[in-house]
């Protein structure tokens, strides 16, 4: 679709207000509408993208059936179907402007990758270039794999790597300074053949939760689902900054997050930010934003403002986990790409300001056949709904049996920041059903059976004009890591910044087991209606302590949590060996996931990214500290220092002169102090070997020194003349915008 621009002129006449006089009209009103803003979203959604609609039209109905047969079912394209397919993929990618084609996939770098090759073929005898893409060249890819993470999986001398296109991620098209690329999302693996990205795992925990949903669906007689799917929405925080300021802070640029910064005086205190009116800068930013999403198919549906000045959310429609995170991955990309074009920067850190609310990805999972029954959905009864409380009591022993793996699954260096803070679940994993489905439990556990269930009752708002409403019969808890939301749970600790294919490949895994388990016992039952009730009762009871519908943010939540023996890993290097656990190496070997080798590669992984990431924090702390803040710092004192004397010569005694210059004269020995020891532990850190080693003195030892830094350094900023202070402060940063 073209957007071209038209003039529209009209005459505005005047209304007749019966025996009032017309109002006089000055002229005629011209307005210029650009057609661009006439926006048809149905006309748009999905066009850079090779949907299924588009294969339909353009392939044969033979190769089309095979295909569709191969996306549902499994299985491989022969190789003459793969041409074809090929063929009309590039057709199309070329009628809209595509040079090039990329194997697009994601490394264990947790963002994406994309090598361009483009369509261009040996010329002719006559030396006609032709475009040309082949089957082969669509469904695999040779991508060098050394330079990527791989915890010891690769050798930097073993190169080899291959990608495979995923049939069930539909290929799209990108533009940017490079043309129009021909994306294809693909699965990335060794030469050897371990997994080296987030895909493969995720697709494999896929088919493991769907082949034992089924088993548990069988139980109940439905012969007619054939897939259960996991369905992921995924709420996406970010923030925003001015371009110029952010040019301005060589935190912002290196780390992605503020080292530096007092608090404003006023920050998120009001509560006027979250869900108040969206400011015409960043209104525009957001329709750009969704227009470029709806042209990549990803239904974007949600906008508002956050918590936090200059903190916005959005959020999509519910998809299939695989595409889902596919489409995350897209999301912050767009996210970046589009502020670009309107002079901002996209905040995506999990923390980027200390003391004000931090970004988090609200991981909302539900499970559904392909039939269309939402097996989490409770229905009015939900006590006598037995189905969804067999696959809610397996859910709990899943929770509470790898607490540990779902912690784990939703670690990274910023969510460090974030976990316990006043906006975040705790760093403890714990599961809120709310006041109906607790009750429910508890009867079911004290008695084996729940005779009777919690209705929320009506919500009479006491205006005439204003309807009176069925409420729900339990409120949300914001302070849950896995809260039950009505039909689906939300994963509320997954970080901004991180992929969410790794929470739900771990989700997907333990619920999988959980159901294996249970069919395991049933089957094998004589009596298979009392083994369900059993089970049930068993289950719940025994899981009961992973259930907390109260305050997660309090401190008596924490020595409750302990009093339970729930775990309470605090971090993201305290939380790497989890993967690598006897209990963990069984479930994820159990359904082919993961094997040993490749949960120890992963291991390491987190220990070098945690590593690296310090290091760059602490290097970027010691050069503007160094070079910038310190010296500036210096230069006030010197002039202050010759200020009082001035104003001594003039027979005063500048008493406030020299307490201020004291004060920030105290602070500078303190900080220049601070920063020699972060210089001498970051340079020790440096060399140890081993990486796990290396990892927790970065934890321990480099992290302390750097807050060390940070304290004289931000209380200098509430004193320095603010003309002098070298970096644009929080104030800055988060109000202009």
């Amino acid at each position: 679709m073209t957007h071209e621009t038209c003039t529209i002129t009209y005459t505005v006449r005047p209304e007749s207000h019966g025996d009032q006089e017309s109002e006089k009209v000055e002229g005629e009103r011209r307005r210029v509408i650009k057609m661009s803003e006439l926006l048809n979203v149905e006309s748009i959604f999905g066009e850079k993208v090779f949907t299924i609609t588009k294969m339909k039209e353009r392939l044969p109905k033979k190769v089309f059936q095979e295909v569709r047969r191969v996306m549902e079912q499994g299985g491989e394209l022969s190789m003459a179907t793969a041409d074809v397919v090929a063929k009309a993929m590039k057709d199309w990618a070329v009628e809209n402007g595509a040079t090039h084609y990329t194997h697009w996939f994601q490394p264990l770098t947790g963002i994406t990758a994309e090598k361009h090759d483009s369509f261009v073929s040996h010329p002719d005898d006559e030396g006609k270039m032709l475009m040309e893409f082949s089957g082969k060249e669509l469904i695999k890819g040779e991508p060098d794999a050394s330079s990527f993470p791989s915890g010891g999986l690769r050798a930097t001398f073993e190169a080899r790597g291959y990608t495979a296109w995923d049939i069930t991620s539909p290929a799209f098209l990108k533009e940017s300074g490079c043309g129009t690329i021909l994306c294809i999302p693909t699965a990335f693996c060794s030469y050897t053949g371990e997994a080296l990205d987030k895909k493969t795992p995720l697709l494999r925990s896929m088919e493991a939760l769907s082949e034992q949903a089924l088993r548990i669906v069988r139980l109940f007689g439905d012969e007619d689902a054939t897939k259960v799917t996991a369905s992921v929405g995924p709420e996406q925080e970010y923030f925003l900054v001015d371009k110029d300021l952010y040019m301005q802070r060589k935190d912002l640029m290196f780390a992605g997050r503020t080292l530096f910064g007092a608090l404003p005086p006023k920050g998120q205190e009001m509560e006027d930010h979250y869900f108040g009116v969206i400011k015409e800068r960043v209104g525009a930013y957001m329709k750009d934003l969704n227009i470029e999403l709806w042209k990549l198919g990803v239904t974007a549906k949600t906008q508002h403002n956050e918590v936090a000045p200059a903190q916005h959310e959005l959020a999509p429609i519910y998809e299939t986990a695989n595409i889902a995170v596919d489409h995350n991955q897209l999301v912050m990309e767009t996210m970046k790409r589009v502020a670009y074009k309107h002079d901002l920067r996209c905040l995506l850190h999990e923390k980027p300001y200390k003391g004000v609310n931090g970004s988090g990805k609200h991981d909302n999972w539900s499970i559904t056949t392909d039939t269309g029954v939402n097996l989490l959905d409770p229905g009015n009864t939900p006590n006598k709904n037995i189905r969804f409380l067999l696959i809610l009591a397996c859910i709990m022993k899943a929770v509470d049996t790898h607490a540990d793996l779902l912690r784990q699954s939703a670690s990274d260096v910023g969510n460090d920041h974030r976990l316990g803070a006043n906006e975040a679940p705790p760093a403890i994993i714990s599961i809120f059903l709310g006041d109906q489905l607790e009750d429910v439990v508890k009867q079911l556990v004290e008695t084996g059976d729940a005779a009777k269930v919690k209705q929320g009752g009506k919500l009479e708002t006491g205006v005439s004009t204003l309807p009176d409403f069925e409420k729900d019969a339990t409120d949300r808890n914001r302070t849950s890591p896995f809260a039950f939301t009505g039909n689906k749970f939300e994963f509320r600790m997954v970080g901004s910044a991180d992929s969410i294919a790794s929470p739900n490949t771990t989700l997907n895994a333990i619920v999988a087991e959980a159901f294996c388990e249970a069919a395991d016992r049933i089957e094998a039952a004589e009596d298979k209606e009392v083994a369900i009730h059993d089970l049930i009762k068993e289950y719940m009871t025994k899981h009961q302590r992973i259930v907390f519908n109260g305050n997660g943010y309090s401190d008596e939540w924490v020595a409750e949590a302990e009093r339970r023996g729930l775990p309470n890993i605090k971090s993201m290097v305290e939380a790497a060996s989890t993967l690598t656990t006897e209990k963990a190496v069984k479930l994820f070997e159990k359904f082919g996931i993961f094997t040993k080798v490749e949960l120890e590669s992963r291991e390491e992984i987190i220990y070098e990214t945690y590593a690296k990431t310090i290091n760059i924090e602490a290097l970027t702390m010691i050069d503007m500290a160094g070079k910038d803040i310190i010296p500036a710092v210096a230069a006030y004192a010197g002039d202050l220092a010759n200020s009082i004397l001035a104003v001594k010569e003039a027979g005063a005694t500048a008493a406030a002169q020299v307490e201020v210059l004291n004060e920030v004269d105290g602070l500078l020995a303190e900080a220049k102090k601070a920063l020699n020891i972060l210089k001498e532990v970051e340079a020790k850190a440096s060399v140890i070997e081993d990486v796990k080693a290396q990892a927790f003195y970065y934890k321990d030892t480099v992290r302390e020194a750097m807050d060390a830094l940070r304290a004289p350094i931000d209380e200098l900023e509430m004193i320095v003349d603010g003309t002098i202070w070298p970096i644009p402060t929080y104030g800055d940063l988060m109000f202009e915008v």
